[in-house]
């Protein structure tokens, strides 16, 4: 069982911690029997070694490195915060000074829960870690963005969302238009991720940031790669999973990459003081209807790897080790940019029309003349019938 908690601790009767051999085991980790200490050593190493190109030693003293940490308060991104305030913290005190300076941006989006205690978990962390700059935009900011780049001119990809902005006067009514006109639950928290990645993205880049520290674990990037291929957007998998330079002109990591979510939840238990009152709690994904019309692929892709972290934890870690392989694009700086995701699609392969398998091209055509799309297929599958539909 991954990070699952041993009953009758501290009775004597627990084997001794696989690692150490002096302590009594308190976690069962993969099938191995660990201390707390030598499981909250082994969490934070899984997270420092994907952090190599982030030591001291690879940075300068007259220009800082910034990175951003979008947070969502979730068990994963909230104990990404804590594990890089550790490592921040040893740097300084081995060196007297960090590898790099950490920015914590927060999207209020339509699923981010504006409530007192949302408010009162913001105001623990930035108590609690006083060292970043933690920055709250709303989602329909994105219009704002979309508008013009650093130069003050519209960027290609942000042409439609641009076009889309002219329609209504503000732009939390832009929003509202959007998301009320999307056909399914499915396409609704499709749009309302993409639009979230993409403004993450643009604030990264005008303040700077140098890349983005994803809180995606093994879990959750083994239910994207799912999740994203069920949409029609497989395509994009290596830069949604991998290490490295994103289209979008930024590199991304996935420092808790090897590290299951309830790995993850057992170490926000036993960190001193817990970081329990720091994360909101999220439904339990059993609790999911997959006949539900408000079910969407990814709830089920959530409710599948929670059943299979459980029982089979290697299965989880094996597809995103598999889906690590795929390579990406070729690009020669000529492809096509979805207008929406901002992913290089090839020049015969945008819309609807020009991918094959698709058994309702005629009817779709009436409503979107996907041949002259400029955006991805899962894109344009999820806003049929939507308000940026004529655009």
């Amino acid at each position: 069982m991954p990070g699952k908690h041993i009953e009758g601790v501290g009775n004597g009767s627990m084997p001794p911690c696989k690692r150490c051999q002096v302590a009594e085991a308190t976690v069962l980790v993969r099938m191995e029997h660990l201390c707390t200490d030598c499981f909250m050593t082994y969490v934070r190493t899984k997270v420092v070694k994907r952090m190599e190109s982030y030591r001291v030693r690879h940075s300068t003293k007259d220009k800082q490195r910034i990175l951003l940490l979008p947070l969502s308060l979730g068990t994963s991104s909230v104990s990404l915060l804590h594990i890089l305030d550790y490592q921040i913290q040893s740097q300084i005190d081995r060196t007297q000074r960090a590898g790099y300076e950490l920015q914590v941006l927060m999207i209020e989006d339509p699923d981010f829960p504006d409530s007192t205690t949302s408010k009162a978990m913001i105001a623990a962390i930035e108590r609690r870690y006083p060292r970043y700059i933690y920055t709250k935009l709303p989602l329909a900011d994105i219009f704002e963005y979309a508008q013009t780049n650093e130069e003050g001119t519209q960027e290609e990809e942000s042409a439609l969302l641009g076009a889309i902005s002219r329609k209504v006067m503000s732009k939390e009514e832009n929003l509202d238009a959007l998301l009320s006109s999307l056909p399914s639950a499915t396409s609704r928290a499709d749009v309302i991720s993409t639009l979230r990645t993409k403004l993450i993205v643009e604030f990264g880049k005008r303040r700077g940031c140098e890349g983005i520290f994803w809180g995606d674990s093994t879990t959750r990037l083994a239910e994207k790669t799912l999740a994203e291929t069920a949409k029609g957007r497989g395509f994009s998998l290596p830069w949604q999973v991998s290490d490295g330079e994103s289209p979008h002109g930024i590199n991304f990591k996935y420092p808790l990459r090897d590290l299951l979510r309830k790995e993850l939840g057992t170490f926000s238990d036993l960190t001193s003081p817990p970081l329990t009152d720091l994360i909101l709690a999220q439904p339990h994904s059993a609790q999911i209807s997959a006949s539900a019309k408000s079910t969407t692929i990814d709830n089920l892709m959530s409710q599948y790897f929670e059943t299979v972290e459980e029982n089979f934890p290697s299965i989880v870690a094996n597809v995103v080790r598999t889906s690590s392989k795929l390579t990406t694009l070729r690009r020669d700086g000529h492809e096509l940019i979805c207008e929406l995701c901002s992913m290089p699609i090839e020049h015969a392969s945008s819309g609807l029309h020009n991918w094959g398998g698709y058994q309702q091209e005629v009817a779709v055509e009436m409503q979107y003349d996907s041949s002259n799309s400029k955006m991805c297929y899962g894109c344009t599958r999820s806003l049929l019938g939507s308000a940026i539909v004529g655009v």
